[in-house]
């Protein structure tokens, strides 16, 4: 759908909303990936949407891990990628034989389901041993292959885990960044990544970055329930209107 149907103005509007999605993913430290579907879905088709958001998410996670290099853990980063990385081969490749209703539907169940999972998570911060983060690890792999938003799920492993602030951000990023040049590779081998495409992605990652520094300024004038309840409640929303669009068009 992207080719030939993507006028400027549409263009615009997607930066826009990626604009407005750093801001608020800043804010609450986690979001692009998920505020981002139901903007995109009426505009470029479903199946498009993970492609396109895996191919911005490097560049945006490539400028936070330079960032915030001094914080990455590398053990803990090596472990959760090593068991990630098959299973997202896997979740990448079963994503590409998915009809575009389904996807849509895909997409609106996993934004409502990782609610709950994150709250779930966010409570065993600093109990999950190794054997478990590598477990999540997996399980993570998988669903990250095939769904947009589940950066969520990886944040919450890594506080499970016991990181806290940069060393989260920082870790975090430099998983992202390989799990989503696998997600590219299987994408663009399965020709899910035409020229345009990477065009959207390019907006998206460009137009994400200033959000980013002015996130830092908001973050102070709202508590963290208040951050976590307001991201919660875009993402049901958004996710509900997926799983609509979802059915009508399967």
């Amino acid at each position: 759908m992207l080719d030939g149907d993507v006028s400027l103005l549409h263009y615009a509007l997607v930066a826009l909303a990626a604009f407005i999605a750093a801001i608020i993913g800043g804010v609450t430290g986690y979001g692009t990936g998920l505020l981002l579907p139901p903007v995109l879905v009426p505009i470029i088709g479903p199946q498009a949407v993970v492609p396109v958001i895996a191919v911005a998410a490097l560049m945006t996670n490539s400028s936070r891990l330079v960032a915030f290099r001094t914080s990455f853990d590398a053990p803990r980063a090596l472990l959760i990628t090593l068991c990630a990385v098959p299973f997202c081969f896997i979740g990448a490749y079963l994503y590409t034989l998915l009809s575009g209703g389904h996807v849509a539907m895909l997409i609106g169940f996993v934004l409502i389901l990782l609610v709950p999972v994150r709250r779930i998570l966010t409570r065993l911060r600093g109990h999950l041993p190794n054997k478990g983060v590598a477990a999540a690890g997996a399980a993570y792999g998988l669903l990250v292959g095939g769904t947009t938003g589940s950066g969520v799920v990886l944040l919450s492993i890594l506080l499970a885990a016991g990181l806290q602030g940069p060393a989260v951000i920082a870790t975090d990023a430099g998983i992202s960044i390989v799990i989503g040049a696998v997600k590219t590779l299987v994408f663009q081998s399965a020709g899910m990544l035409s020229l345009s495409s990477w065009i959207m992605a390019a907006v998206i990652g460009v137009a994400a970055l200033p959000g980013a520094f002015i996130a830092k300024r908001l973050t102070h004038r709202l508590s963290l329930k208040a951050h976590t309840a307001i991201l919660d409640a875009v993402v049901i929303v958004g996710g509900a209107i997926l799983i609509v669009q979802g059915f009508s068009g399967s």
